[in-house]
């Protein structure tokens, strides 16, 4: 008996429908084909298994599967739960007239039970595409894949209630999300605050412009001036996310199975601070088995590089792709992957490889040579994709004792937003979001200067050297300044704060 049961197989972030054709036929031999890996080749060891534990007898005939198309190949355990429905179903232990109703997704243990799987979320979106009534996966990911609309979610313990269910002997109750609800409650829920960080106002304020425009940001300060405490805070001014950024930042976190249980979708933009040891593979992504890295895990949010010297060269210098074009591409013999990857990019160092260059009240002990050496770790092409380098100067007794209350987050975003709302009414129809993603041809259009704003950037040109793509950063940043001003157009002061915020590099530089 010829029977076709469905599943499916994440590549990137997206999913591909696979059709897994079990065919029964008089004989002893079992045949697994269709590009399958070792590990869906293990699942016939774990079918028997599952199948004896729960008193179903396996298949004595001649079984040929194929997992078509045969030129995707199929990698991971998930594909346990469709192989052993299709191979008891060839086998008449399982009514098939709702096979093709259904998408089955799950890894089986050795007694039946489901264990999760990545790529739920990608997983759903497909079979709702595809015009499937319903999907049966584990229950740990139901809730996950339960956020796809119009989509019956069953979560199933274990083989034996997906048998009954195809039998027509029990009932699965559907998991049902209210997406939108659990969506917008979950927005503005925050641990850290701008509240708690005292002094240090000039530092917020820039971050603030960043915040505004999507900006990528440097700072350079001395160990305890606060970078980390202020790098942190930074999602609480940030403009919430859209739902359809949120689908798409949850896609990615579920291909790479960070949602957990009780995984919905994301709510806050994300916040990634890997160590400095991380390797190239970890932060760009890819391996054996693709997976996204910290660089698309950040998507839609914030990657925070503390040390930024101390990253390995190769892995500083893999931010410059993405950094540029919000995507990373990940090529490898099996194939290629293009994972999303636009993120606000907030990196912290030392002034020097001591860390005490220009603190007030401890003596730096590096040479010349070293401080030199110690800035040159931090690339000029990086530091052309860096829209802002900010100093963080030591709090001294009086800022640290002192009780006067610090401006909220809550009040700093209603700021942002403001500025944010500004920008997507601009650029609505171009393709960009935020000045900081801004073309030539919105750069054109929107950052047109004045004969006193022109004069002023013609000699800042001249006398720090910028590149043609600093020229268009601090024109990005001066926009930004404009809008949280309410301004229509760049008037010379945003200008020249703009300017100050890119003067750090060149003067260390000396």
């Amino acid at each position: 008996m010829l029977v076709k049961v469905f599943a499916a197989a994440v590549q990137g972030i997206d999913a591909t429908l696979i059709t897994i054709e079990v065919n029964s036929t008089r004989g002893c031999m079992f045949y697994l084909v269709g590009l399958p890996d070792s590990a869906v080749k293990e699942s016939h060891q774990r079918i028997i298994s599952a199948l004896q534990v729960n008193g179903y007898k396996m298949p004595t005939s001649n079984i040929v599967i194929n997992m078509a198309p045969a030129d995707i190949r199929k990698e991971g355990s998930a594909y346990d739960l469709p192989l052993a429905i299709g191979m008891l179903a060839a086998n008449e232990t399982i009514q098939s007239d709702k096979l093709d109703r259904y998408l089955l997704m799950g890894e089986l243990s050795l007694d039946g039970s489901l264990q999760p799987i990545k790529g739920a979320l990608p997983i759903a979106i497909k079979a709702r595409e595809l015009g499937f009534e319903g999907m049966i996966l584990p229950q740990q990911n139901a809730r996950e894949a339960a956020v796809v609309n119009n989509l019956t979610v069953y979560g199933v313990e274990n083989l034996r209630e997906v048998v009954e269910f195809f039998n027509g002997k029990q009932e699965l109750t559907p998991t049902i999300v209210n997406t939108r609800e659990e969506f917008y409650a979950r927005q503005n829920t925050f641990d850290l605050d701008f509240a708690d960080v005292k002094g240090q106002e000039n530092v917020k304020r820039a971050l603030e412009v960043a915040a505004a425009g999507g900006h990528n940001v440097l700072l350079i300060g001395s160990p305890g001036s606060g970078k980390s405490m202020l790098a942190k805070r930074l999602p609480s001014i940030l403009p919430p996310l859209s739902l359809g950024e949120s689908l798409e930042t949850t896609k990615i976190h579920s291909v790479a199975g960070k949602l957990g249980k009780d995984g919905g979708l994301i709510s806050i933009r994300p916040f990634r601070d890997p160590h400095h040891t991380i390797s190239n593979v970890a932060m760009t992504g890819g391996g054996s088995f693709p997976q996204p890295g910290e660089i698309s895990l950040a998507h839609n949010g914030v990657l925070f590089l503390d040390e930024l010297p101390e990253f390995h060269r190769d892995v500083r210098e893999t931010l410059r792709q993405p950094l540029e074009e919000g995507v990373v591409t990940v090529s490898r013999a099996a194939g290629t992957v293009t994972y999303p990857s636009r993120f606000m990019l907030i990196c912290a160092m030392n002034p020097c490889k001591c860390g005490w260059l220009g603190h007030p009240t401890r003596r730096c002990t590096c040479s010349d040579t070293e401080i030199k050496r110690y800035h040159s770790r931090v690339s000029g092409p990086l530091l052309d994709r860096i829209d802002m380098i900010i100093e963080v100067p030591a709090l001294n007794y009086a800022e640290l004792s002192g009780k006067a209350e610090a401006e909220p987050s809550s009040e700093i975003k209603k700021r942002v937003d403001a500025a944010r709302a500004r920008q997507r009414e601009r650029l609505r129809d171009t393709g960009a979001d935020c000045n900081a993603h801004m073309g030539p041809r919105e750069m054109s259009a929107f950052c047109a200067l004045s004969p006193a704003c022109s004069a002023l950037m013609e000699n800042a040109y001249r006398k720090l050297g910028l590149s043609a793509r600093s020229y268009d950063r601090i024109l990005r940043v001066a926009r930004t300044i404009a809008d949280l001003e309410g301004a229509e157009n760049i008037e010379p002061g945003h200008l020249a704060e703009a300017i100050q915020y890119r003067t750090w590099d060149f003067r260390s530089a000396d």
